[in-house]
């Protein structure tokens, strides 16, 4: 699916609301996705819906007045923008490995030897002392290698 949602990242309703992806549940019944989402807003009430309601188009018949296309739509917050310590957390929160990938790259500058210590334990890895240029390579390394033998499990 092209729009899929991920953990972690924002959405604005149409109706200019926006909230925080929880979860992707599975209906234990009918085996359908649920997007498990919070409102960034009042009480921070928590939501589930269908996951292709809601990546679906807004209904324009309905609500002739609306610009947005989607019910849904991203709100993009570059990974650059963020500070380090969102990095970290989106790091921890993400669920793939490319995805961790990709973010540790924008932190080389800013990693300090304790962020490699914590992000290797959310890999159930260990990265050596040493110097912080050789750990962070070598965390680079360890996620790249995961990921081929994930990939390669997963295709047998």
């Amino acid at each position: 699916m092209e729009r899929r949602p991920v953990v972690g990242e924002t959405y604005k309703h149409f109706k200019n609301k926006n909230y925080k992806i929880i979860a992707i549940a599975h209906h234990s019944e009918t085996g359908e996705e649920l997007v498990i989402y919070q409102a960034l807003y009042g009480d921070g009430m928590v939501c589930a819906r269908p996951l292709d309601m809601f990546v679906s188009e807004v209904d324009h018949e309905k609500y002739p007045d609306v610009k947005q296309k989607y019910r849904f739509e991203k709100i993009e917050t570059p990974v650059l923008e963020m500070t380090i310590e969102d990095r970290m957390m989106k790091f921890f929160d993400e669920d793939s490995l490319e995805g961790k990938y990709q973010i540790l790259l924008t932190m080389r500058e800013e990693v300090t030897d304790t962020m490699i210590d914590n992000m290797a334990v959310t890999l159930d890895i260990v990265i050596e002392d040493g110097p912080i240029s050789k750990r962070f390579d070598d965390l680079k390394r360890a996620i790249q290698t995961k990921q081929r033998y994930e990939q390669n499990n997963w295709l047998r």
